[in-house]
């Protein structure tokens, strides 16, 4: 009898479940039913790569090995409808926790754009600078809600990917048209900046602790680029998300460290001479408004990673009593609470220390041009140490989604899991692609505000509108209105964001070279 309930269970819809007349019998009889994995054997597991099985995998973030023996209630159901989810990187491993999350959020949270931020102060000032940190920090904090919430908007459904959530949201065409390419940009983008980053870094940190007739220090641009890219492929034979939750946990360390010893230094150390913290005086109006627009823009930018929160919701158990958005808000409380101890010091103390003698490079750049000469060639070996630690690993994690989408193209064609050499092959082509990229298109941080004006929304606007479009709230209303002000807002800045960054291309201009890294 119960396995017939099974077989009928497999194809009724959560909501179907939920409407039943009798639904305290029907829980019982579900929480005595085994997991989707013990009930259909048929389904194929992912072959794990043997190179992953031996050497690769972490210690403290490999997925739990003992199976699910009871579904606990209703939204377990949700494997039994799409098994495909066992197959994918993100998905394939439900057994995050509050921890993981954090670890996962702070590693992609934190990164070498926020050593920007005292950039930004130069064109706000103290008081409008600080305001608009703030006023940015809680905006995005509200929208990470959001997406956390609608993560499981309906029992039994998970949204587990930002363009699925913004499909169901939106419609299928319209939601692939506004999500894909932000998404997939914020994925494949950020990798293929944290390969320039790491790769200069690495040069830089061999020049720091080298001795001047080392002839390793003499590698060109691009041969630390591979040295990096290299590095990269090997750990993203980690299978999954979960995987590489101890990856996320060293990462998280070497970002919080090396921001927190950036700004020290930079304050501990005698201000440079002429540092002042008059406000940049502009030659047309227009300029002085594209200049406050691309400040705005890189405080906004340095609160990234929304695109990654429900993919890292993905990795947890969920069920009725128990559902994830409880566990994914901790992790990302805790994780905000440390990004905001380091963002909000590197930008009043990076300010603070060099004013309007900041260089275009940011404060990392600033320390060394200042402080090169007196400062301990070990605290800048191990600064620019942990720069590069935290781009390997922050190269996993945004590099997931992207690993993600090729092996859903393999799977929704084959029916099948992706067996361990192609998974290793499409990382290998990934890592090959965004080095090519980033050799090709040396100049692409340039275009930074450009393309973050473009992504902006994935941040600020479309949870909004997205939690409008799902929850529908009463009209006028405080939830309706405060999301539909944000999200048109978000729209409309995104707008002002590309326009102040075409201008400030088409009169400032900008050093266009292909094939020539520097």
């Amino acid at each position: 009898m119960e396995s017939e309930l099974v077989e009928e269970m497999k194809f009724m819809s959560p909501s179907t479940l939920l409407n039943a007349s009798n639904i305290g019998e029907l829980k019982i009889t579900i929480s005595s039913t085994p997991s989707p994995h013990l009930l259909d054997s048929n389904i194929p597991k992912t072959p794990k790569s043997p190179f992953s099985a031996k050497i690769l995998m972490s210690p403290l973030a490999s997925p739990m090995k003992k199976a699910l023996t009871y579904m606990e209630e209703i939204g377990q159901l949700t494997k039994l409808h799409d098994p495909q989810d066992a197959w994918l990187p993100i998905t394939e491993s439900r057994s995050g926790n509050a921890y993981y999350a954090a670890f996962h959020t702070l590693s992609s949270g934190v990164g070498v754009q926020a050593l920007l931020l005292p950039l930004a102060f130069i064109t706000l000032g103290w008081i409008w600078g600080i305001i608009s940190l703030s006023l940015i920090f809680m905006w995005q904090l509200h929208t990470l809600w959001l997406l956390i919430q609608l993560h499981e908007s309906v029992p039994g459904m998970r949204n587990s990917r930002y363009l699925r959530l913004s499909m169901a949201a939106f419609g299928e065409k319209l939601g692939k048209i506004l999500a894909l390419f932000p998404t997939m940009y914020l994925s494949g983008g950020t990798c293929v900046t944290l390969i320039m980053i790491g790769g200069s870094t690495m040069k830089i940190f061999f020049q720091t602790v080298s001795n001047s007739d080392n002839n390793i220090i003499h590698m060109s641009t691009i041969g630390w680029y591979i040295v990096f890219t290299v590095s990269a492929i090997v750990l993203a034979q980690l299978p999954n998300l979960n995987s590489i939750a101890g990856v996320s946990l060293i990462g998280s360390i070497s970002a919080v460290t090396y921001c927190t010893l950036t700004w020290v230094i930079s304050v501990v150390k005698e201000r440079p001479e002429g540092a002042s913290f008059e406000p940049v005086e502009n030659k047309s109006d227009v300029a002085r408004i594209c200049s406050i627009l691309n400040a705005i823009g890189m405080i906004a930018f340095a609160f990234r990673g929304h695109n990654l929160v429900l993919e890292i919701q993905g990795t947890m158990p969920s069920n009725l009593t128990n559902p994830s958005h409880v566990p994914m808000w901790k992790g990302v409380k805790f994780s905000y609470s440390i990004i905001a101890l380091c963002l909000f010091p590197l930008a009043i103390g990076g300010y603070w220390a060099y004013g309007n003698l900041m260089p275009n490079g940011g404060i990392l750049s600033a320390l060394d041009k200042y402080h090169g000469e007196d400062t301990s060639k070990v605290i800048l070996g191990i600064t620019s140490l942990l720069v590069v630690v935290h781009c390997l690993t922050s190269f996993q994690i945004y590099a997931m989604p992207v690993f993600d989408n090729l092996e859903f193209r393999y799977t929704s064609n084959k029916k099948k899991p992706c067996p361990w050499w192609l998974r290793t092959g499409l990382r290998i082509f990934f890592g090959c692609l965004a080095f090519f990229i980033s050799v090709a298109l040396p100049f692409l941080p340039s275009l930074a505000g450009l393309i973050g004006g473009i992504a902006l929304p994935v941040t600020l606007a479309y949870p909004c509108l997205m939690w409008i479009m799902i929850k529908k709230p009463k009209t006028y209303t405080p939830s309706w209105f405060v999301n539909w002000s944000l999200g048109v807002l978000g729209l409309v800045l995104s707008v002002l964001l590309v326009f102040g960054a075409i201008w400030t291309i088409a009169t400032q201009g900008m050093d266009v070279h292909f094939f020539k890294p520097q």
